[in-house]
């Protein structure tokens, strides 16, 4: 049997891994594919285990914060130098760094999903810029493709402050004590969807450099 027969074979007997073995999509920048982690539901964190490619348990919420949307990543992408070369571009600040992720995704639908470990079609509008201390941990937002209330949406600008707001509300606590004095988050710029392209198109070619190998490796 040829390399490429065994790989199909493989296919059939052996979930992909999340990370490395589901392709974004040919569409993309404009339309992505997501897996999805935690829906607002949830009040535990759960987060890929980047080795086996299931879901694990990060911690549970410890506070009242609950993500508002649903929250996963976007296969074959990694945050390195090049999103960091666009964190750089933003801020001015000259150091910031990838953080070896792939990159987040918040995806809005008025649809009630009730678990995570699911694939779904989104269109990126937007994406909050976000820093954890030097690393760039950008938060695309996306709309679910075809959803009845948000599918309409073709940029950021159109989701209410409010919505947004309770986005950075989120992203700012969700790691925090409540008497925390100083974060170690924060939050410098909100996009609207060409930079979210230009964020995806990077984190790509990041993936590209650093983890393509893992591609040829999976079922």
């Amino acid at each position: 049997m040829s390399p490429s027969g065994r790989k199909s074979a493989l296919s059939t007997l052996y979930r992909p891994h999340p990370w490395h073995g589901v392709p974004i999509g040919e569409q993309s920048p404009g339309v992505v594919t997501a897996y999805i982690e935690i829906v607002p539901t949830d009040t535990v964190k759960y987060e890929l285990d980047k080795l086996t490619g299931y879901l694990r348990v990060d911690r549970p919420q410890k506070f009242s914060n609950i993500c508002p949307t649903l929250y996963g990543l976007l296969p074959q992408t990694l945050s390195a130098e090049r999103v960091a070369a666009l964190s750089g571009e933003r801020t001015g600040r000259p150091d910031p760094v990838g953080d070896g992720d792939p990159l987040d995704i918040c995806v809005l639908t008025v649809a009630n999903v009730l678990q995570g470990d699911i694939l779904l079609q989104a269109v990126p509008i937007g994406g909050l810029h976000m820093l954890d201390g030097r690393e760039a941990d950008d938060k695309l937002v996306a709309v679910l493709e075809g959803d009845p209330v948000y599918g309409a949406w073709k940029d950021i600008s159109e989701c209410p402050p409010g919505l947004l707001d309770r986005l950075k509300h989120y992203f700012l606590t969700y790691k925090e004590a409540p008497d925390a004095v100083h974060r170690t988050t924060e939050i410098t710029h909100v996009y609207g969807a060409s930079d979210a392209h230009r964020v995806i198109e990077a984190g790509r070619d990041d993936y590209r450099t650093h983890l393509s190998e893992l591609v040829r490796l999976s079922p």
